[in-house]
């Protein structure tokens, strides 16, 4: 008896999953700032944001991309940077900044310093385009001053442009006095 509800349960699962692993992604697209990463999709009913819609928007990512893949995190920001430019929002009205702490800070590495790091999956960073194309359109990327050290990474180290602070905690500290909130997303 045990055994059929524990089968029941493992199927009626399987099926409510289903529809998840089978998502339609055919509306999802690029751009129109960054048009290799930051798919998202139009929304019915959704109008145009005001054109004085400002943004200033922290996000935090400590959670390392999956073997081969860009960081999901990182791709998120290029998302709302995307998504919003699109729905009317001047660009200039955006600003972003991506607080970046644990294993995640091996992805702000240069290829040649992320195939150097005995922590790092080693080879090239898989999310180094994506990382450079976020500073290139005036992203803020801050790493983590502990994480840093907890991985033994050098400011030398990182791709052009990333910063280091202290810490996550103080860096989110800072960007919210300076009325940025955080995204928890």
């Amino acid at each position: 008896m045990r055994i059929a509800m524990t089968l029941t349960f493992a199927g009626a699962f399987a099926l409510a999953a289903t529809p998840l692993a089978a998502q339609d992604m055919s509306a999802f697209k690029s751009g129109p700032v960054l048009e290799e990463f930051g798919a998202h999709a139009p929304v019915p009913g959704v109008e145009q944001l005001p054109a004085d819609s400002t943004f200033a928007i922290a996000f935090d990512v400590s959670t390392p991309a999956a073997e081969g893949s860009t960081n999901r995190g990182f791709d998120s920001v290029a998302r709302f940077l995307n998504m919003h430019v699109a729905h009317g929002v001047p660009q200039e009205n955006i600003r972003l900044v991506v607080v970046v702490h644990g294993k995640a800070a091996l992805e702000l590495l240069t290829d040649k310093a992320h195939a150097a790091n005995p922590l790092s999956r080693q080879g090239d960073n898989p999310s180094a385009k994506l990382v450079e194309a976020l500073l290139a359109e005036d992203v803020r990327l801050i790493l983590c001053g502990q994480s840093a050290a907890a991985y033994g990474i050098a400011p030398d180290d990182l791709i052009p442009g990333v910063e280091m602070a202290l810490s996550a905690m103080t860096a989110h500290a800072l960007l919210q006095s300076n009325g940025f909130t955080v995204n928890p997303f």
